[in-house]
């Protein structure tokens, strides 16, 4: 359950550079024909035919199910390593180990971790399951293991980090805390995005050159870009092999400035129209040209600010209450860090409908830019627009039919249903967000 250990430990240490991410069998090879009939017929709305519906409807009710299952559980977790003392336990390891507060953390922060990752890792395989079952996932068990092991690994370097620089803030000016902390996280934060095309993301797929991959499509997207008034030229366009891993679709922009690039997926690819590719592509770009990434994190940073400050007012009581019964001495405590992510867990999740809100008009907002920037270059290109949507959605399986409820409380992205009814109803040559050309 990543969503759990990702939102409560990476997020909660505001980790929230604002990002669009969406994902043994090999996919087509580049430049195959398209396996679905929508990337050629006339879409007049997102249907699929009733065994697909049937899938994509059950998938999506289990997804919903398990984020509200993995909140709570979560938060069970975080509990019983309270309850059990485990945290009071690891402190006690790391203070024996030596006096020095960096040897410290070095000791206990990976042993916490390391056990909230076991006791969530029930819900990780569950997940896996679920998409094997439905055929999203092809990637075996020991090249997921792996990945998970490497996520973990990466987890554990960021959080014994963070968990360092928290408690000597907090040892250093109890009653400020939660304010230097954050102007701490906040820039680090947009460190990790800036590095994570270089760094992080070639640790779980293979990248190469767009160009050498698929010349036509570059000099179709390089386009795309100029018109756009980007920089990335095609030495920062990447082919990304997903195919061994899964079978969802998906090309994005990610990176900040130097490390700013465009990846399209091997199956996407295989699947899709050049156009169409161009389409979901003009739409990453959008975020870029729209100030996406600015902007989402000028509404996260205050939000997350008030949360620590929440907490900071909540957690003497919590301690004062509970803390005795934990084995916790005070805040400045190692083994007071589970009560922290308890409560600020529970923070983000009921802010959640408010986080998903934001990021589904900004998802709306770059819908319109991938329109009107592709309008002129591709011929029909709402319609173009609506296949994309439509491919995406059989193979991805999205469900034409959410539950109001899992939108509101989950769905970044508007659902695929009225992304493709915007397509087919909205005039590109309103010009509303891409200067005329």
């Amino acid at each position: 359950m990543d969503r759990f250990r990702y939102a409560v430990l990476v997020g909660v240490f505001a980790i929230c550079a604002w990002q669009w991410l969406p994902g043994q069998q090999q996919s087509e090879p580049s430049g195959a024909q398209p396996t679905t009939t929508a990337s050629t017929t006339t879409i007049t709305g997102y249907t699929l035919p009733p065994d697909l519906y049937k899938k994509a409807h059950d998938r999506n009710r289990i997804h919903f199910h398990l984020n509200l299952v993995g909140f709570v559980y979560g938060l069970a977790a975080l509990w019983m390593i309270l309850r059990w003392k485990l945290a009071t336990r690891y402190r006690d390891w790391a203070e024996r180990a030596s006096s020095r507060r960096f040897v410290q953390s070095l000791v206990f922060s990976p042993l916490l971790l390391l056990t909230i990752a076991i006791f969530t890792l029930p819900l990780d395989i569950y997940g896996e399951v679920v998409e094997k079952r439905y055929g999203i996932s092809v990637q075996g068990w020991g090249s997921w293991s792996w990945d998970w092991v490497k996520g973990e690994l990466i987890g554990l370097v960021i959080g014994t980090i963070l968990i360092w620089l928290l408690y000597m803030v907090i040892r250093r000016s109890p009653h400020r805390a939660w304010f230097y902390f954050w102007l701490i996280a906040m820039p680090l934060g947009v460190f990790i995005f800036f590095l994570g095309p270089w760094v992080i993301d070639p640790m779980f797929h293979k990248f190469e050159p767009l160009q050498e991959k698929d010349p036509a499509l570059t000099a179709s997207l390089e386009q795309m870009v100029q018109r756009a008034g980007e920089n990335i030229p095609p030495e920062r366009m990447f082919w990304m092999g997903a195919g061994e891993k899964t079978a969802g679709l998906n090309a994005y922009v990610t990176g900040l400035g130097a490390s700013k690039r465009i990846v399209v997926w091997d199956t996407t690819i295989a699947k899709m129209k050049k156009s169409q590719i161009v389409f979901v592509a003009g739409h990453e770009m959008g975020h870029y040209v729209l100030q996406h990434i600015y902007k989402g994190f000028a509404f996260f940073a205050p939000l997350v600010l008030l949360f620590f400050y929440l907490v900071h007012r909540l957690i003497g009581w919590v301690l004062t209450r509970w803390g005795a019964g934990w084995g916790v001495r005070s805040l400045d405590d190692w083994a007071s860090l589970p009560a922290l992510l308890f409560l600020l867990s529970l923070l983000f999740f009921l802010a959640n409908p408010i986080g998903s809100a934001f990021s589904r008009h900004l998802e709306h907002q770059a819908d319109q830019y991938g329109l009107e920037v592709t309008h002129g270059l591709t011929p029909d290109s709402a319609q173009v627009a609506a296949q994309a949507f439509q491919v995406l959605g059989e193979v991805d399986l999205s469900d034409p039919d959410p539950n109001p409820v899992n939108v509101f409380l989950f769905y970044d992205h508007p659902p695929i249903s009225e992304r493709v009814r915007f397509c087919l109803t909205y005039d590109p040559r309103n010009w509303i967000l891409v200067p005329l050309k």
